[in-house]
């Protein structure tokens, strides 16, 4: 969520991808930067247990949603 909300002061249009207990934190660290309705994109969890298939699975889920948040669509 950092990293995302650096890039974004730089003008470079991030969107973080995290895992869906982890929204509440994310909010949080958004807020406390100035980006109070940042976007994000939340995944199921956990992913540091799935193999490559099952990680390509969810990306593959994530995609369409990234590219919403970067272009503002809902």
């Amino acid at each position: 969520m950092f990293d995302a909300i650096i890039f974004e002061k730089l003008g470079v249009p991030a969107v973080p991808i995290i895992t869906k207990p982890f929204v509440p934190t994310a909010n949080a660290i958004a807020k406390l930067h100035g980006f109070e309705d940042y976007r994000h994109v939340a995944v199921d969890h956990p992913i540091t247990s799935l193999d490559d298939v099952e990680l390509r699975q969810r990306a593959v889920l994530a995609a369409p949603l990234v590219e919403a948040a970067l272009l503002g669509t809902p």
